[in-house]
């Protein structure tokens, strides 16, 4: 006898339902639906490709007016690693006023352009994945801005923790301690890495809950801290391996990209380009298609849990 979805998803409720087990049918769901992850690739390139272009243009204007030869990039020490951090801070200090005097326009322009993009690009694709979901863009908006500040404060407390790891380690008092600002730089990086994947699933499911269960964005965001601890558990575990993935597919990416790097000599530098535009493409494409699995996982576990209510 046929078991009907409803059943099926009581009987999931029922019982313990780890967040990654059913990760594998929804990646095979968003793989027979490639409109999904079109629409996901269309929005984020169609606000990031004209933010990458401006961002080139103006590191072409700044290069023209203040050339690398002034800087003192070409007399680098390739050889000497403490004393290129050295030439370095000094290339940075020579383009650092040139650079933040673009970074205080390019900077929230750009991420307004991502708020109002990612608002319009997600409703869409979250509408294309649940039709009788309504278009709502500004709400997502604000709970994207919200995601935003969350991000934000994440990455300022990163660099705060790193200049404590590089203060504390390294200084010209004496022999700097390169093996633990190299332990604490991982500790640190990887800690903040797992702190925002298992804190980010609230402002995550926020937009969901507001579009499924037609809330305002501030009720979705409290909701978002309500939900039970069964459901909480599994959003906070799809993130986290989501957010394990996105660590892998860079490392792919990277090893993809250094892989001709021995054979540079007798195949060019072409193929090197080759090889780095590739690995891009392909963490960024595999990326985005993990992101509408996330968004699949978030919907199915919304169903278990709380569709019935």
């Amino acid at each position: 006898m046929a078991v009907s979805p409803g059943d099926a998803r009581a009987a999931l409720a029922g019982r313990p339902v780890r967040g990654t087990q059913l990760l594998v049918e929804h990646m095979g769901d968003v793989f027979r639906r490639p409109s999904l992850v079109f629409l996901e690739i269309a929005w984020r390139w169609l606000v990031s490709v004209p933010i990458l272009l401006v961002c080139w243009e103006q590191a072409q204007r700044i290069l023209a007016a203040y050339p690398l030869e002034n800087s003192g990039f070409n007399s680098i020490d390739s050889q000497n690693p403490w004393v290129a951090v050295v030439q370095l801070t000094g290339v940075w200090d020579y383009y650092s006023p040139h650079v933040l005097s673009v970074a205080r326009w390019l900077v929230p322009g750009a991420v307004a352009a991502w708020i109002v993009f990612s608002g319009l690009g997600r409703n869409l694709v979250l509408m294309c994945m649940e039709r009788r979901l309504r278009f709502r863009p500004l709400t997502l908006m604000g709970l994207q801005a919200a995601w935003t500040a969350l991000l934000v404060l994440t990455f300022w407390c990163w660099l705060r923790a790193m200049r404590w790891a590089a203060a504390t380690h390294i200084s010209t008092a004496g022999e700097p301690d390169l093996v633990g600002y190299a332990m604490w730089a991982i500790f640190l990086t990887l800690g903040f890495f797992t702190v925002w994947a298992l804190a980010s699933w609230a402002l995550s499911i926020a937009p969901l809950l507001a579009l499924l269960e037609e809330r305002s964005a501030l009720s979705a965001l409290g909701q978002s801290l309500r939900l039970g601890k069964g459901f909480t558990s599994k959003l906070a575990e799809i993130n986290l391996v989501m957010g394990i993935v996105k660590i892998a597919l860079l490392v792919l990416a990277m090893v993809f990209s250094a892989a001709p790097l021995p054979f540079a000599s007798e195949l060019g530098t072409g193929v090197m380009q080759t090889a780095v535009l590739v690995s891009t493409l392909f963490f960024v494409i595999a990326n985005d298609y993990f992101q509408v699995v996330r968004l699949k996982a978030f919907v199915e576990f919304w169903r278990i849990f709380r569709a019935a209510k």
